[in-house]
């Protein structure tokens, strides 16, 4: 049997949220208590009174770069980009199709412009490219939301403001951090009136948010390469909230891989410091930073799923996946959320 068929689950298609609900924080949050219990719905808007003073939010603070581009070839065949990473004018690009292309070909931008083919990456499918001027100022001025191809639709001009955080910083991600799209500016009032601390690091998602997981990767124990850089202040801020007796609890699976990867064995609080990661989190692993997590309802077969089951087990999450479904709750990027505390 393959080991992937134990974190499957059955997902009507009308439960896949292909858009957002309005205002950001009127989804609805599951509340499962790691302690024990059955789960409890409220709305996110309640997750104040979730909390108690001296907890601590670490969130994720990386940008969705606008990372779907358009192009021809000289010949008219339509070409797509999926940007990953932009370093200046040049950046490197998930291609379709890409065998086809040639190194020093030049391809016209939909709207306008050029961008030339460098040539082929190390990774099956990708292409360097360069610019003739800054790529992030092609992206802004040209580029889609790279939306999950499970939400079957193309970007709107919604999309660019609400798959994107409101606290968005630097620029590098192809996919959105997206338990923090739940949070409203009036969410973090009402937390910080409330002793609720909120600290940040930046994970920049890549290019293996949209490859299936394999049984390949789980004999691994790696997951794709993702950049990471965590403050000293986040650091100084989960050991305030140690010493306070408060509890760190990141908001995404992204912030708790993050958290993780940048502690040390035998450690509670993080290392400051910039690096990467291929982390692979799964039971019997436990987290040691991170005594609580908000995030989405997750693909079935993913590693973010496993990365849950870390904090409450595989048997307990799948149950809580089948009320989740069983009560009307929207999953994935623009779905519905769940507090594990």
């Amino acid at each position: 049997m393959d080991p992937l068929d134990a974190w499957d689950y059955e997902l009507p298609s009308d439960r896949i949220a292909r858009y957002p609900v309005e205002p950001r924080d009127a989804s609805r949050l599951l509340i499962l208590p790691l302690s024990g219990g059955s789960p409890r719905s409220r709305t996110f808007s309640d997750l104040p009174d979730e909390l108690r003073e001296g907890d601590l939010l670490v969130v994720n603070d990386t940008r969705v770069l606008h990372a779907r581009l358009f192009a021809r070839r000289k010949t008219g065949g339509k070409v797509e980009l999926l940007v990953l990473h932009v370093d200046g004018v040049s950046a490197r690009a998930l291609a379709r199709p890409a065998r086809k292309l040639r190194p020093g070909e030049v391809l016209e931008l939909d709207g306008g412009g050029a961008v030339q083919v460098v040539g082929p990456a190390e990774a099956p499918g990708e292409v360097d490219l360069r610019f003739g001027s800054p790529a992030l100022e092609v992206l802004d001025a040209q580029g889609q939301v790279p939306l999950p191809p499970y939400l079957e639709r193309a970007a709107e001009p919604s999309d660019q403001e609400r798959y994107q955080t409101i606290y968005a910083g630097a620029p590098g991600s192809s996919a959105a951090p997206t338990a923090g799209l739940h949070f409203t500016f009036k969410t973090f009032r009402d937390l910080e009136a409330m002793g609720v601390g909120v600290a940040r690091v930046t994970l920049h998602v890549g290019l293996g948010t949209f490859r299936p997981l394999t049984s390949q990767d789980l004999d691994r124990g790696e997951l794709h390469e993702e950049r990471y850089l965590v403050p000293e202040s986040t650091c100084e801020a989960i050991r305030r909230a140690r010493e306070a007796g408060g509890r760190v609890i990141a908001v995404g699976t992204t912030s708790a891989r993050t958290l993780e990867s940048a502690t040390v064995e035998g450690e509670l609080v993080p290392c400051a410091g910039e690096g990467s990661t291929r982390l692979f989190l799964a039971p019997p692993a436990r987290l040691r930073v991170c005594d609580g997590l908000i995030t989405n309802f997750h693909l079935p077969r993913s590693s973010l799923l496993m990365l849950v089951a870390c904090l409450c087990g595989r048997e307990r999450l799948l149950q809580t996946y089948a009320h989740a479904v069983q009560s009307g709750y929207r999953f994935y990027s623009y779905g519905d959320a769940m507090l594990l505390l």
